[in-house]
């Protein structure tokens, strides 16, 4: 319970400051987890925050507090959103550890988690919903 409530506060800090800089607790002075929150019956772009700022060497996972089932997935090598969905069926696979190489939280249900995906490199790098790509559902994670 004081992981998930530590979770929100993250999640609620980061919203404050578009693009914020959120760092967290890890064993021996670590970077941390960043949290974002998928909900796209609470949240009117689906992500949030939306737009992350997080230092190479922290990790990201994804969450899902929504009732429907959401991805988080890379669209590499994307400098702006596509017009359409730029996804195939293997979003819905969990896929990928690491920010720079494709990955996907695969296909997440209420209440559950992606894996962590390291921030392993700079960059600003775009993601999207399979599911709600068009609604729309998309996020950026600038990496510094």
């Amino acid at each position: 319970m004081k992981r998930l409530l530590l979770g929100a506060l993250l999640v609620a800090l980061a919203s404050c400051t578009n693009g914020g800089v959120v760092g967290g607790s890890g064993g021996s002075g670590g970077i941390g987890v960043m949290t974002v929150d998928v909900n796209l019956t609470l949240h009117t772009d689906g992500y949030l925050p939306d737009t992350i700022t997080v230092p190479v060497g922290s990790s990201i996972r994804f969450t899902n507090s929504d009732g429907f089932a959401h991805t988080a997935t890379l669209i590499p090598g994307a400098t702006s959103f596509p017009s359409g969905s730029p996804f195939s069926a293997s979003a819905q696979t969990q896929s990928g550890t690491v920010l720079s190489q494709p990955w996907s939280s695969g296909a997440l249900q209420a209440g559950s988690s992606s894996q962590t995906i390291t921030v392993d490199a700079p960059g600003t790098y775009l993601f999207g919903c399979f599911f709600h790509y068009g609604a729309p559902m998309r996020g950026t994670i600038v990496a510094q």
